[in-house]
């Protein structure tokens, strides 16, 4: 038995059945249940959803002479009932910056999503991000101010970092990057290029949790058809800016064979939202050319995940890691729908008070993609 075999060994996935009350939701199907009663055997955990439509807005709009597109964040923001979504344009069409976006639904659908305004991010030094020195993939309101993402550029030896924005795009602080994960010439650790910080997720506590999308190098592969990858996710104090831990998130293997000849495909967790203090929801989202997406809700425990802080490289690590616990709660492409590249995933309040979950797609600013928008009314959600 190899070191790397014992290191991913301890790795077991606990899934659940989700009960569908509708199989074809298409047009008519607004209402149409899905329900995770169990997670991990654990029923407080328990989650059910009510879908509430869908929303498009083309390629090519604009809002302010900006072309708007990228969105690979949201967050809700209940001081405006409005939401925040961040674009992950590099600061080549406009600089890089953060929409405030109004979502019109309530109880019997989602009616529509309107811009409000565009926020330019700016750097440490006040001014706006020059072309290629940042890409901005994801957003939350925290405690001090909005907390935002950039996944860095491998190719370029350009860091990922998590920094604190003011509500006017001014640099506030940058929280502490662990050793590891800046990127290196010889790709020998550190992120990959384009399957970095892609998520980002803030606690109740205040505790921060930021995740890559595929493995570090130095911790293994990439997924591929027949096994799956190790991401690590980073929990922050989210006062400090200081890392406290460190956990592994197992993605799943690549769903989808592409079925355009020699065609590229891939899976990653694209986005997290935390629940409470310890479970959190991720996106899977995978491509496949000649086949299109497919994305899949997952809910993650870290109750028991083993803190890895200290593990250099989990593939040449003999000790036996837990990771994070996790369990399907959708399967977009299951319950009838037709997903985007969806990277954006917040909790937020309907127009009438509704509880509900909102999915956003980024289009990448392509002609053969869209901004997308599902909306799901939260019926259950888990219980302390």
């Amino acid at each position: 038995m190899t070191k790397r075999f014992l290191a991913t060994a301890a790795f077991v996935l606990l899934s659940s059945t989700v009960t569908v009350s509708a199989t074809d939701i298409g047009a008519t199907g607004i209402g149409a249940t899905f329900e995770t009663a169990c997670p991990f055997g654990d029923c407080a955990a328990g989650i059910s959803l009510s879908y509430l439509g869908e929303f498009v807005i083309p390629t090519g709009q604009m809002e302010n002479g900006v072309e708007f597109g990228g969105i690979s964040g949201l967050d809700f923001d209940a001081a405006t009932g409005h939401y925040i979504a961040i674009s992950d344009d590099r600061s080549d069409r406009a600089p890089a910056r953060f929409y405030e976006l109004d979502v019109d639904v309530d109880a019997s659908g989602l009616k529509g999503v309107s811009i409000v305004k565009h926020v330019t991010l700016k750097d440490k030094n006040g001014e706006p991000f020059a072309a290629k020195t940042v890409d901005p993939e994801s957003i939350r309101l925290g405690k001090d101010g909005i907390y935002w993402g950039s996944e860095g550029d491998a190719k370029a030896l350009l860091p990922p970092f998590v920094r604190v924005t003011a509500p006017d795009g001014s640099f506030v602080r940058e929280f502490k990057l662990p050793e590891g994960f800046a990127p290196t010439a010889d790709k020998s650790t550190g992120i990959r290029d384009n399957l970095a910080f892609e998520d980002i997720a803030v606690a109740p506590s205040g505790d921060v949790f930021v995740g890559v999308e595929a493995a570090l190098y130095q911790d293994g592969p990439n997924p591929s058809l027949t096994t799956g990858s190790l991401s690590r996710i980073i929990r922050y104090d989210g006062a400090t800016g200081e890392p406290k831990a460190q956990y592994v998130y197992p993605v799943s293997p690549i769903p989808q064979a592409a079925t355009k000849a020699d065609g590229g495909n891939d899976n990653g967790m694209s986005e997290m939202l935390a629940l409470d203090d310890h479970r959190l929801l991720a996106v899977e989202r995978s491509y496949a050319q000649g086949f299109g997406n497919n994305v899949k809700i997952m809910m993650m425990d870290l109750t028991d995940a083993t803190d890895i802080s200290a593990i250099a490289s989990l593939a040449k690590n003999d000790q036996r890691v837990v990771p994070a616990r996790k369990s399907q709660v959708l399967d977009l492409r299951a319950i009838g729908l037709i997903p985007d590249n969806i990277e954006a995933m917040s909790l937020g309040k309907a127009k009438d008070g509704t509880d509900v979950l909102i999915l956003g797609s980024d289009n990448n600013f392509s002609a053969a993609q869209k901004t997308q928008f599902y909306a799901f009314k939260i019926l259950r959600r888990p219980q302390q």
